[in-house]
């Protein structure tokens, strides 16, 4: 495994961390003001710093070499990563480059999945950044974290297919430029397990889409992407607007889900390294009982201990990235979880150290650190919980064991 930059990454490293310390950082309280006093509207800033993220060619970062016409950067999981990285130190940023969740997992599913015309309608304008997208899977009245519970259904009747259900955790819903959500339902109860539910296209104005609530993380409403509850009436759409088939919603899922998990455990290192440089400034530069907050309370050695997170959980993730790009999801099925039950732990932990050394201040809208520290938290539960991974690691573990008894020794 070789974990070095390529000479493509290295260039994109430098122009990615170069914009956002120049044009990004600078107007991190103008972005808080402007969705403070409108949530649910985008902040001008955010359209001006997109038209030069896509001017200086930074756009679309995630998309991987396969996905041709020169749509996206065309990098590797493992040259993707540093970026995710860089991206994740500020938790609007991502937007700004056309990288944010949930749109590049769907851009993901309609390159590798959509049909033609799929891609015409919806694909091209999420390449554009002209549109934004949802992706609604989990329900309020079943344990999504077994995801064959499901309930939602989406029905075959003639060439249209019918939806009806609740879904919750809808990310992405409440922005004013979404039009589309990716619907997970039910399709053929009597089917295997994993070919019981599909994948469907759905227009956000859709007769019977109805965004019954905002929800909150914590308190925090994350306008103006948001998380909604939306439920689902009688919803008809042409069965074209059905992803790669019938059936097939697992297969799309578990295509979509390994590299998402990677940009997430990678944004959120980069949340956590910001958290902890503002933890270290902070000590550095204050005093309390006549000492440095540094030389207080051992805060060195928390500080440390931060660090050996962040090296251990990214090259976790490093490890994960390569064994994809080299053998496939399939193959990674393991690290894929354990990045997922490690990283949301590990970065928590590092958030809460920068958070202890800030004081009450910490505490505040003054900082990113509660917003991060609630964050981290919460994706012990985004895309399944730890306890899901920390099952399938386990099973693949046992499996190299099967058949073999032990011998005491």
């Amino acid at each position: 495994m070789d974990f070095g930059h390529s000479k493509l990454a290295e260039r994109y490293i430098a122009e990615l961390d170069s914009f956002l310390r120049e044009e990004v950082e600078p107007r991190q309280r103008e972005y808080y003001e402007a969705v403070a006093e409108q949530p649910w509207s985008v902040p001008p800033m955010i359209v001006e710093l997109k038209a030069k993220a896509k001017a200086a060619g930074l756009w679309n970062l995630f998309l991987p070499p396969d996905a041709g016409d020169g749509r996206g950067a065309g990098l590797s999981n493992v040259e993707y990563a540093p970026l995710a990285e860089i991206m994740g130190r500020w938790s609007w940023a991502s937007e700004i480059f056309n990288c944010s969740a949930p749109d590049s997992g769907n851009m993901e599913v309609l390159l590798r999945y959509g049909s033609p015309e799929q891609q015409e309608q919806w694909l091209e304008p999420l390449f554009a950044g002209q549109i934004r997208s949802a992706f609604g899977m989990t329900e309020p009245q079943v344990a999504s974290s077994d995801a064959t519970t499901m309930e939602a259904t989406a029905v075959l009747d003639g060439d249209e297919v019918v939806l009806n259900g609740r879904k919750w955790w809808s990310t992405g819903i409440g922005h004013p430029d979404c039009e589309v959500i990716i619907f997970m339902g039910l399709t053929d109860p009597n089917a295997q397990p994993y070919q019981r539910h599909s994948m469907v296209l759905v227009p956000v104005g859709s007769p019977g889409v109805k965004v019954e609530r905002m929800l909150t993380v914590f308190g925090y409403d994350e306008a103006p992407v948001g998380h909604a509850e939306v439920s689902y009436t009688d919803v008809r759409v042409p069965l074209a607007n059905v992803i790669a088939g019938l059936g097939r919603g697992f297969e799309i899922a578990q295509g979509r889900l390994g590299p998402g998990r990677i940009h997430h455990c990678m944004r959120t290192i980069g949340l956590a390294e910001h958290a902890l440089e503002l933890g270290c400034k902070r000590a550095s530069a204050r005093s309390a009982f006549g000492k440095p907050l540094v030389d207080l309370g051992g805060n060195r050695e928390r500080i440390a201990e931060a660090r050996l997170a962040i090296e251990q959980a990214r090259l976790l993730v490093l490890r994960t990235a390569w064994l994809i790009d080299t053998k496939g999801v399939h193959w990674a099925r393991s690290e894929v979880s354990q990045i997922k039950a490690v990283v949301p732990k590990a970065m928590h932990s590092v958030v809460d150290t920068a958070l202890q050394l800030h004081g009450a201040a910490g505490l505040s809208g003054d900082f990113p650190l509660a917003e991060a520290y609630a964050w981290t938290r919460a994706l012990r539960f985004v895309d399944g919980p730890d306890e899901v991974h920390l099952g399938v690691v386990a099973r693949q573990e046992l499996k190299r064991y099967e058949g073999s008894a032990a011998d005491g020794r």
